[in-house]
Parts: C-alpha cells; structure tokens; sequence
C-alpha cells in the first residue's frame, strides 16, 4: 500500500511514520507548509508548523530512508482556517481553528492531492484508532484521546485514514522513539493557535476584525455596566478580564453568558446562568450510519470537556440537529463542534458517531 504520512515535526508523526515503514507500506513523509511567514520558528511560536519542525520532519525521514516532501497550503490555510476563524469571531462564535485545520486541510486537502498522485492512504500522529467495521473509536490513552477534532472529518475520508499510534500511550510511544534514535523523542508538544504564536489572541483578532464598540450589560438587570471596543474580546464562559467597576447585585463573579455581534452586546450573568440543557448544531459530518433520527448517545463539545448523555434528533435533510442533554454543561459557545458518541463495553473505545457546528443552546 502507498502511504503518504503527514510529518509535523513531532515525535507522534515520528512514530506513526516508523510504524508504517515496519508494515512493509510504500512510505512518503510529507510536511505541510501552512505559513507566508517563512522565518516562523518554534523558538517564537508555541504551536505547531515551524521552521524548526520542518527541519526535525526532514532528519526523521532521512533516517527511515523514505522520500520527504514539502507541500505548500499556506493559502488555502489562509482563506480555509485563518480567515474562518476571524469570520466566526466577526459574528459572535468561538471557533476551534485546531478542529478546521483537521477538516479543511491536514485531511480533505491532503487527501485531495494525495489521491491524486496514486496514495491509497494517508497516515497521521492523532490519537484515535478504527476498528475492523472501518469506524473511528477513542483511544486508550484518554489523555491525548484526539477523536473529537477528529470528529469533523467525514466517512469517506475516514475510508482511507490510518492512525498508527492511536492505540498505544503516549508514554511508551516516546519510549519508542527514542529506541528509534529519533531527535523528536523528548520534543515537547506543539500548544496554542500556530498562527497566532505570541499566544495574543485579542489583538490579533483586533487587528483583523478593528474597533467595533458596544455594551456590556448584566443579563438580569439589564443595566449597561460598560463599553467595550469589540465583541470578539470575549467568549462564553469568560470571567477574567471583564473589568467591571461595579460587582454583582449578589456580590457574586460575573461570567459571559451571551454575545451578539450585531449590536455588539455583550450579556453578562451568574455561573448558574451559563447552564445549559439544550444544544443545536448544524453543518453536519457523518462517520457511522447510527447517527440519523432520533438516538440516546453521548456528546462531547470541547476537546478535553466533559462527555455527557444525550437525546440527540438528528434531521439530514434539513442538515441539522437537536440535543437535549441529560446532565447540564456550562460555558458552550457558537462555533464549537458537537461530536456524537457511541457508548460500547468491549473495550476498544467508544464510536465516533459524527459531528455538528454548535449553533444555538439553551436552558
């Protein structure tokens, strides 16, 4: 089998690449390019796709003896994942650009060109597995489980994705690096938005987006506590950084609640009032045939959240669906993925059932 891996620069990659030059596949790395900013390096970013992380991608694929590739998607990155990621902000949601850069680029985009070029798969350092039906399942390392910003991609993509460190923890896949040899053995792991690599989300969003002025108002009261330059400075579930004078009727701290780009309100409210028990989703992504109709399952709406029960009505036709939650979650926000799961008992995993763009809650 042809398998194009996806080198990022760190030791999952690393491991993935050496586990299917073992499986006897016809091997080439490939590192994805996503950056204008040539002199990117890790020494001034905290995310992934530096300089620096080309460089380790290349020795490793030096030292398996496997072709190495750059491929250049940095505009397609720009107008895919950069600027949706600004456009969501611009209209009120909180947007993962991690989970799209999944979507849009290091699968949909990579698999584009590599189907093209006569790959028959493409294989990648994420945390997750597929059983033998052709399903995505958690991984057993429920510390770097990935399957949620996995969940966006879709079931024909799925047919040719391989995952070969998915199965085994991320302590003993260090392990194996280093008997490797490979320089990305202790490589600490790439954190933080790539493209954003002093960490300042805020001003890059304002400088992307400019001063739009408008109020922040309690949700109880309605009093107006304050202007603010831009809604994009804050998000569901934000306490710090509000900068209000005046403390709660209660005395209690007050939290984001709501934010409406249109009049640039901002709602401010209790913890209680974050509470949520209903959730909708549309732009849909599908991964096994159970998520249609009316179905109990879990849902996962943050990559390291919580994973509650829910009564899911998922409507295909109409592209959207309905959640009713049975345990309430705090702090969701517009923009964010909901992933569906199947809870099993043989041990390999729960199903990844699909995914939907979080468009509406409620209480």
């Amino acid at each position: 089998m042809r398998v194009l891996v996806a080198m990022s620069g760190g030791v999952d990659s690393s491991v993935a690449a050496a586990r299917a030059v073992e499986a006897g596949h016809d091997v080439v790395g490939v590192h994805l390019a996503l950056h204008q900013d040539a002199q990117q390096t890790r020494e001034k970013a905290r995310g992934c796709c530096s300089l620096e992380d080309a460089a380790d991608a290349r020795r490793i694929c030096d030292k398996l003896g496997i072709p190495y590739y750059v491929w250049d998607f940095s505009e397609r990155f720009k107008e895919e994942v950069i600027d949706d990621f600004v456009d969501s902000y611009a209209i009120g949601e909180t947007p993962n650009p991690c989970l799209r850069c999944n979507e849009k680029i290091k699968f949909r985009a990579l698999l584009e060109k590599g189907m093209a070029l006569g790959f028959d798969a493409v294989a990648t350092g994420h945390y997750a597995t597929i059983d033998d039906e052709g399903y995505m399942r958690r991984s057993p390392d429920q510390n770097k489980d990935q399957s949620y910003v996995l969940g966006v991609i879709s079931a024909d993509e799925l047919a040719h994705c391989m995952f070969p460190v998915g199965d085994t923890p991320k302590p003993q896949i260090r392990e194996e690096a280093a008997r490797y040899g490979f320089s990305t053995a202790a490589k600490p792991d790439s954190y933080d938005i790539c493209f954003i690599p002093d960490g300042r989300t805020q001003a890059f969003l304002g400088r992307s987006i400019g001063m739009r002025p408008g109020m922040i108002v309690d949700k109880n009261s309605g009093e107006k506590l304050k202007e603010h330059d831009g809604a994009w400075n804050y998000t569901i579930g934000q306490r710090k950084g509000l900068d209000i004078k005046t403390p709660a009727a209660d005395g209690r701290p007050r939290y984001v609640t709501d934010i409406d780009a249109n009049t640039g309100t901002v709602t401010v409210g209790s913890r209680e009032d974050l509470r949520i028990q209903t959730i909708g989703a549309d732009r849909l992504k599908y991964l096994h045939p159970a998520m249609e109709g009316e179905l109990n399952c879990l849902v996962q709406v943050r990559a390291h959240g919580s994973v509650v029960p829910c009564r899911a009505v998922v409507d295909r036709e109409a592209d959207s669906m309905h959640l009713d939650l049975q345990e309430p979650l705090s702090g969701v926000a517009r923009g964010q993925a909901a992933v569906l799961y199947m809870p099993t008992d043989d041990g390999l995993g729960d199903i990844v059932l699909g995914s939907g763009t979080i468009c509406s809650t409620g209480s």
